[in-house]
This record gives C-alpha cells, structure tokens and sequence, in this order.
C-alpha cells in the first residue's frame, strides 16, 4: 500500500507541474482541506479549480521526494508524510516542504481529502 500512495502523490504533483487540472482533480476528494503558509482553506471543486488556473505564472519543478512515510489505517483511509523538494523556474531557487495528506477509497479509487505542507528552514 505504501508503494501505491507515493506513487499517487507523484502523480499529483506531475499533474501540479504540468498544469494538468484532470490529473489533479481526479485525484482529490471536494471539498478537500488545504493547510500552509497562506492558512487553512476548506475548498470546494469550483474554488479549487479557480486557484489552480489562478496560478499558471507559478511554474514548479519536482526535484526530489524522500523521507516517505505511510499508514493504513483501514482498508479505506490512509495517511503519508514525506519531503519534496520544489524547483521554480524564475529566479532557479528550490525549496524543500515536509508534507502530508490524507487519502480516503471511494468507490474504489483513492482521492486526497486533506493536504498540508510547511517549508522547511535552510
């Protein structure tokens, strides 16, 4: 299962990178939570959408994952923690976030249902 959820976060964040609103829409469950430096949001599918076209001037670039953990809690509910390490393409600089998400199986498919990420100090 550990396995299965990474591989679910790197392909969110391959949808965040590539501007791939389906990809990332597919994978979150409405309204999601949304937690970091700009507050704590409960967001619905419109709003969502709203702030991930809103930020076509934001280009990342995954670098790296590590320090991945995850925990099954039942066979319907999941929780992970990991670094990623993001790259921008203006001004070149990376920065590394500790994160974590909260992953739920509906109908058979897993969707993100909470999100956080807090910048780590250099």
């Amino acid at each position: 299962m550990e396995t299965q959820i990474m591989e679910l976060e790197k392909k969110y964040w391959q949808g965040m990178e590539n501007k791939e609103y389906e990809t990332v829409r597919n994978l979150t469950s409405f309204p999601c939570i949304v937690a970091g430096k700009n507050g704590v949001h409960s967001i619905d599918e419109a709003n969502f959408k709203k702030m991930f076209e809103s930020g076509e001037g934001d280009k990342i670039k995954v670098l790296n994952f590590s320090d991945f953990h995850s925990q099954q809690l039942d066979e319907n509910n999941a929780v992970t923690a990991y670094i990623i390490e993001l790259g921008k393409d203006v001004g070149g600089e990376s920065s590394k976030c500790a994160c974590t998400s909260v992953w739920i199986k509906k109908e058979n498919k897993w969707h993100c249902v909470l999100h956080t990420e807090t910048e780590l100090s250099k």
